[in-house]
């Protein structure tokens, strides 16, 4: 789990992180990171998931740069998810770039839970 860029809403990604940890699910907390050292460190540490976050507004540049820095390195089981706000209009390009599912404010943490649990096992 990475914030995109230099978000500084820290708080959504900690209690995503935690609620994911107390689900079972081993975490690696990025912190602030651009888009090729999120790809770097996914690598690096054999992620199955990447959980972007972002309230910025910048989720239209970078998060579509994480899938494509993937795709470079070759790498196609790595899955790619958001969260953050996003204007409803931005979700299905976010969708179209590769962005596997796209949560927002007020998504309960239950069905980020059981969508992350799906993609593992998919």
């Amino acid at each position: 789990m990475v914030r995109l860029g230099m978000d500084a809403h820290w708080r959504g990604s900690m209690v995503v992180a935690r609620a994911l940890r107390d689900a079972g699910m081993e975490v690696i907390y990025g912190g602030n990171q651009m888009p090729r050292n999120i790809v770097r460190m996914a690598i690096q540490e054999d992620v199955d998931i990447i959980g972007l976050s972002s309230l910025s507004g910048n989720h239209m540049m970078l998060a579509p740069e994480v899938v494509k820095l993937l795709k470079k390195e070759k790498v196609h089981d790595i899955k790619v998810v958001f969260g953050g706000t996003v204007p409803p209009d931005d979700v299905p390009k976010l969708k179209k770039a590769g962005i596997v599912e796209v949560f927002g404010p007020g998504s309960s943490l239950r069905k980020i839970i059981s969508c992350i649990e799906s993609l593992k096992n998919n």
